[in-house]
């Protein structure tokens, strides 16, 4: 897994930066884990524009992403890695053995042919899911609940991971990728690993056209409008544009918006690095 940095051939390769894909063995999806995926292009059911700055696009269609495994002590085998339009992990295509097909998160060193299983019982090795009260004090896990049942909320991006740092009573001590320290119940679930795709971040799309076939429309600076539009717009010449704030002139950059009174503060130990 790697990427690859294009010969400048034409304006839009100069500074275009790709994955390489080499950890993809399947180019194809299971059919039968596929839905269809409607785009509302930043509508909503009357019609009007509610999200600026969205729409247009790739058809895409949705791969149902088993985020609870809650298949315990059957084990499955790996058959394939898998890209996904819909993230920038890749997917693992899992064969069970009472026959059912299903997709996860891959974590990075996930091989086909290799054989994963979640539950109590599990070894804590590279793709498997366990209650965090059965992962050694230490281990890198990735794909974790922030609710017994909930499914995977937590680290599941390319790349991202988080760590068990300790266990108190009945809450595990989470150190987050956000740099956060939190407490979750032991009762929820994780898988062992790193998420794969590490290098997503060092991608370049090298063109405003690779971003249109995202779905991302362009976005005009609040400095370059009016005041009438924003109320960083206006001034002579080029200002600066004064505070740093939102189009609804909610200050950005340092001014906290978590409600100070909310109930999850509690389960927070540290919070994220600024």
């Amino acid at each position: 897994m790697g990427i690859r940095k294009l010969k400048a051939i034409t304006p839009g390769q100069r500074f275009r930066v790709v994955n390489d894909f080499g950890s993809i063995t399947k180019t194809t999806p299971e059919k039968g884990l596929l839905r269809p995926k409607k785009n509302s292009g930043g509508r909503n059911n009357t019609g009007k524009m509610t999200v600026r700055n969205v729409g247009g696009g790739h058809k895409q269609r949705y791969r149902e992403i088993d985020f609870k495994r809650e298949k315990f002590g059957i084990p499955a085998t790996v058959k394939a890695i898998e890209y996904d339009p819909n993230r920038n992990a890749r997917i693992a295509l899992l064969f069970y053995a009472d026959g059912e097909k299903r997709y996860i998160i891959a974590q990075n060193g996930l091989q086909v042919g290799q054989t994963i299983v979640s539950g109590k019982d599990a070894n804590p090795d590279v793709g498997n899911a366990l209650f965090l009260s059965d992962i050694p004090l230490g281990t890198v896990i990735s794909c974790i609940e922030m609710r017994p049942g909930q499914g995977a909320v937590i680290a599941r991006s390319g790349g991202s991971f988080a760590q068990l740092a300790a266990r108190d009573g009945k809450y595990a001590i989470i150190k987050l990728p956000s740099g956060e320290t939190r407490m979750i119940l032991i009762t929820c679930m994780a898988s062992i690993g790193v998420v794969s795709n590490s290098d997503s971040a060092l991608e370049r799309s090298g063109k405003a056209g690779r971003s249109r076939w995202l779905g991302r429309r362009p976005r005009v600076r609040g400095v370059a409008m009016n005041p009438v539009d924003h109320p960083m717009g206006g001034g002579e010449g080029r200002s600066s544009g004064g505070h740093p704030r939102s189009r609804n002139g909610i200050p950005a950059k340092g001014y906290k918006t978590r409600t100070p009174k909310k109930a999850s503060n509690k389960y927070i130990i540290d919070r994220r690095k600024k």
